[in-house]
């Protein structure tokens, strides 16, 4: 029975690992490739954390949580690095994410405030910032700490490896800094968006256009009987409409909020309650558990703060349809698998040969002068070329 839990728990934490890898790289891919990277620049800065996490922190949780790995050994040197890498990832990503949301405050709330002051150098000195006080909350964890050529196995390379007053005042102050802090900030900012996102949903949709001033049609017992049981059947819809775009802001907004909450609560109270409690001292399965909890956070981000994202989404399907097309040697602007079977092919083909540069430049000629412009600048299929 332990070898079963030793092996399962081995593969969640690959597989883990192996998510956080892919899913960062892609989003991070798809956002310097965007034209708009100004308003995704703490997004991928997440990525880039994330991802350095899911290449050093995470094998490294590995070999301390698997007993696989129970003789590794570590120096005090190596240790001291292991503790710096992970208290340094962890406070990055949390501020980033407390960061993201108040740029996400700003973008909905106060969109003209935000196209003004968001700049590219405010952004560098938005991560600047985060890092700077990552590295000088680790800076404190490493204080006090043994010196000479001792060791201790991975497994029990932990802060609570160099006991005493200075871990509990450290565990106590990290938990408010990279904890307690940010989820104050993130609550109160996304309560902020709920209200202006209820708001805006409460309000009366405005009525169509073809309710208020109907085009010219046909005076038939059957127009007319259509376009009475459309007006009745539009009417009703309007609330429920609105009413699906509230659900889906304050359901996006829970797992966004809840996510960050499950995945660090479990963590930070476990490690405050062991430097609190009296004769307590951290380590073994429980922290092992709630570590990992914690690192499944590097995994999910790209998906709750990347994909949600409609604009990476088009861009990831704009990017997949170029590499489809790239034997062609330009970005069409319709594929062949994309061209309907009832479009006129000569349409077609004038459509092909748009690029993305000049769609706004092309017109709809005669039959005559499209078959010529297709002709010279697309090669049709089974076409012999001219000498």
């Amino acid at each position: 029975h332990s070898i079963a839990q030793e092996v399962v728990g081995l593969f969640c934490m690959i597989l883990l690992t192996l998510t956080a890898l892919v899913a960062n790289i892609v989003v991070m891919v798809v956002i310097l490739k965007t034209p708009l990277f100004r308003k995704f620049i703490f997004v991928c800065h997440l990525c880039v954390v994330d991802l350095l996490s899911a290449i050093f922190l995470m094998p490294l949780g590995i070999i301390s949580s698997s007993s696989c790995f129970n003789r590794v050994i570590y120096s005090i040197a190596e240790c001291k690095a292991v503790i710096f890498l992970n208290i340094c990832f962890i406070s990055a990503s949390i501020l980033t994410i407390s960061i993201i949301s108040v740029e996400r405050y700003y973008y909905i709330v106060h969109p003209l405030r935000y196209e003004v002051k968001m700049t590219i150098r405010l952004a560098v000195a938005g991560v600047v910032f985060i890092w700077v006080k990552s590295v000088l909350i680790t800076v404190l964890a490493l204080v006090e700490w043994p010196h000479g050529n001792g060791a201790t196995s991975a497994s029990r390379c932990t802060v609570y490896w160099s006991p005493g007053a200075h871990k509990k005042f450290f565990v106590i102050l990290f938990s408010i800094t990279c904890f307690i802090l940010p989820t104050i900030i993130i609550l109160a900012v996304y309560s902020s968006i709920y209200r202006v996102a209820r708001t805006a949903s409460l309000q009366q949709a405005p009525v169509p256009a073809q309710a208020v001033a109907p085009r010219h049609r046909c005076d038939s017992i059957a127009s007319q009987l259509t376009i009475l049981t459309a007006r009745i059947l539009m009417l009703p819809r309007l609330i429920p409409d609105r009413l699906l775009g509230s659900n889906k802001a304050i359901l996006t907004l829970i797992l966004i909020v809840g996510q960050f909450l499950c995945c660090w609560l479990p963590f930070f109270a476990f490690h405050l309650h062991s430097s609190v409690t009296v004769g307590t001292v951290g380590g073994g399965p429980g922290e092992m558990v709630v570590t990992w909890i914690a690192y499944s956070s590097f995994a999910i981000n790209p998906f709750f703060y990347g994909l949600l994202n409609r604009q990476i989404r088009e861009e990831l399907a704009r990017l997949r349809r170029s590499c489809l097309n790239r034997p062609l040697g330009q970005e069409l602007c319709l594929s062949i698998s994309e061209a309907s079977v009832q479009e006129n092919f000569l349409q077609f083909l004038q459509r092909a040969t748009c690029t993305l540069e000049t769609h706004t430049s092309c017109i709809s000629p005669s039959p005559r002068n499209r078959l010529d412009q297709t002709t010279t600048s697309f090669p049709i299929p089974g076409q012999v070329p001219e000498e």
